[in-house]
């Protein structure tokens, strides 16, 4: 194959470090409903078959409402993007003083939980034959 037909490198992601993945998990841990998986190997919180709340990297991802988008990002909350200029609507990533205190977290994992459940069920996906 020559170098100009050669596909492009991959991003190489790294793990989430330990305490933050300690931090989610006791989070979402005493929530009602709600259930968790790996989503690109990351942790990730779910209800209804949409995601909520998960971890990329060194970061906590939230979906919130626009208005909730717009309070926690005058505290410090950017746009997720894993990969650059490639957006991933609604989620934001939360501030590290934000993931630091618990106490304010879980609220807004709570918000993040409630917008979602707006949204409905996910529709299941029908195979081709």
């Amino acid at each position: 194959m020559s170098p100009s037909h050669r596909r492009p490198s991959r991003p190489t992601f790294s793990r989430s470090p330990a305490a933050l993945v300690e931090t989610f998990q006791h989070a979402v841990g005493g929530m009602t409903g709600v259930t968790t998986r790996q989503m690109f190997g990351y942790p990730a919180a779910f209800v209804g078959g949409r995601m909520f709340a998960g971890l990329f990297q060194n970061s906590l991802v939230l979906k919130l409402a626009a208005e909730d988008r717009a309070e926690l990002s005058r505290r410090g909350a950017t746009a997720f993007e894993p990969m650059p200029s490639r957006p991933m609507g609604e989620f934001v990533v939360a501030p590290a003083t934000l993931v630091a205190k618990p106490g304010e977290l879980v609220p807004w994992l709570a918000r993040a939980e409630a917008y979602v459940r707006t949204l409905g069920p996910k529709a299941k996906r029908t195979r081709k034959p």
